[in-house]
């Protein structure tokens, strides 16, 4: 059931939250999303973590209104409830204010719910969906850590065990910066750029020797 907008006809046209990275350049933008409920499309929460050479040096996290109901278990999940939501930009608004940025930076998503998802509310805006640049870092999970196949898997609830993360599952800014970490740890680990990682055959990139000296920086402890 659709429900109308609960920020009306004032819903705001402007996201002042994504200023601060807009006309910033990236390595990449890991990106989480949290919907309403079981439609993909219904996003509520979208999390950007925007990684440089020197590691996490952003992550921004928005409410979204996404104009229809909310389901409980999706609200049991991730703890946003339509009354977080009033008065919060509606999906077309974050369009508005990000789809240049995001079109211009490969984007990092941990499987591929949240590609599809974004699509997904683009065209429920009645627009086309852009050709963004996504890259999923459970594959480069996988191939970075081989041993976790059958053995918890390469989900973020599994890595953040394994690896050591520290972070709020289901909250769509932790989350996203968590995916960001994977990618970080992986580089780190196989000493390669993660579109390198995965543009390697699984079984070869898991035998991989670390580089000496690799282009790969981290931001400082």
């Amino acid at each position: 059931m659709t429900r109308q907008s609960s920020a009306g006809l004032c819903a705001p046209t402007a996201v002042p939250e994504l200023q601060a990275i807009l006309t910033n350049v990236y390595r990449f933008i890991a990106i989480d999303v949290e919907t309403a409920n079981p439609d993909a499309g219904s996003i509520c929460q979208i999390g950007m973590a925007c990684v440089g050479a020197r590691g996490v040096e952003e992550v921004v996290t928005l409410l979204i209104d996404p104009c229809c109901d909310f389901a409980p278990m999706n609200v049991q999940i991730h703890g946003i409830r339509p009354e977080h939501v009033a008065g919060r930009p509606l999906f077309s608004a974050f369009l508005d204010a990000a789809g240049a940025f995001l079109a211009r930076h490969m984007l990092v998503q941990h499987s591929a719910f949240d590609g599809r998802a974004i699509r997904r509310a683009t065209e429920a805006c009645g627009r086309p969906p852009a050709a963004l640049k996504w890259h999923d870092s459970v594959l480069v999970a996988r191939r970075a850590w081989p041993e976790f196949k059958g053995n918890g898997g390469h989900g973020l609830g599994h890595l953040k065990a394994a690896l050591g993360l520290e972070f709020r599952h289901h909250d769509a800014g932790e989350d996203a910066r968590a995916a960001a970490e994977v990618i970080l740890r992986a580089e780190a680990r196989m000493g390669l750029p993660f579109a390198e990682i995965l543009a390697t055959p699984s079984g070869a990139a898991a035998k991989a020797p670390a580089r000496t000296g690799a282009a790969i920086t981290r931001r400082p402890a």
